[in-house]
């Protein structure tokens, strides 16, 4: 496949972007998910692993950014800038307890897209007076896949990033086929989806399933 171009501005062109949690994985290997994933036509992955050793972490990244590239799919690593900066990933994505983005950007350089998790106005217009490339919205609904999450934002604060924002943003947070529609008829363009689809018996079908839910809302 060829490689497709993929910038600061670009790299939330897509329609879902998938997250590695491969404790909810089934018993399956984060390759082994990430390669299914991309089969099916995914091409934003985001790495975040947070309880892996180190160099477990950039052995997982270094072939994840192989298969990416072949694919010409963008690759975000979670909160660790360094790994994301020695794999040369896409990039990296931040909260807001993390450094600044202004600090990042200093690490990074100019090239790296920073994402930055909001869960407020307050934080989305912060956000983009720092230079964040994008933001995460949410948890729009309750999830179980990261221990310290806040309450659920809701469907609201979407509404208000859709259209008030003007960088790119993706909705995040207990995120099903369920739900996806109503997700996207609030102004979502671009949907973070985790258990919906690692956790699923055929990962094939559950991304053709929320693909088929996210156009229908939008028909």
């Amino acid at each position: 496949m060829s490689e497709r171009e993929i910038t600061r501005q670009s790299i939330l062109d897509t329609d879902i972007y998938c997250l590695t949690a491969e404790k909810f994985s089934r018993g399956r290997s984060n390759i082994e998910v990430v390669r299914t994933m991309l089969d099916n036509g995914i091409r934003l992955i985001q790495y975040r692993e947070k309880d892996k050793k180190m160099g477990l972490k950039y052995a997982e990244c270094l072939e994840i950014r192989r298969m990416t590239l072949e694919a010409g799919a963008a690759f975000v690593v979670n909160d660790d800038i360094d790994l994301a900066m020695l794999v040369k990933a896409d990039g990296v994505h931040i909260g807001q307890e993390d450094l600044p983005v202004e600090a990042v950007r200093r690490l990074v350089g100019e090239k790296m897209a920073i994402g930055l998790s909001t869960h407020s106005p307050q934080e989305a217009r912060e956000a983009v007076s720092r230079g964040a490339d994008y933001i995460g919205v949410g948890p729009i609904y309750r999830t179980f896949t990261k221990e310290d999450v806040c309450d659920p934002v809701g469907l609201e604060y979407l509404e208000y990033v859709a259209k008030n924002v003007d960088i790119p943003f993706v909705a995040i947070g207990g995120i099903k086929q369920s739900n996806v529609a109503d997700v996207v008829r609030k102004g979502a363009g671009c949907v973070a989806v985790i258990t919906e689809i690692v956790e699923a018996d055929d990962i094939g079908l559950a991304i053709s399933g929320l693909r088929g839910a996210m156009q229908s809302a939008k028909e």
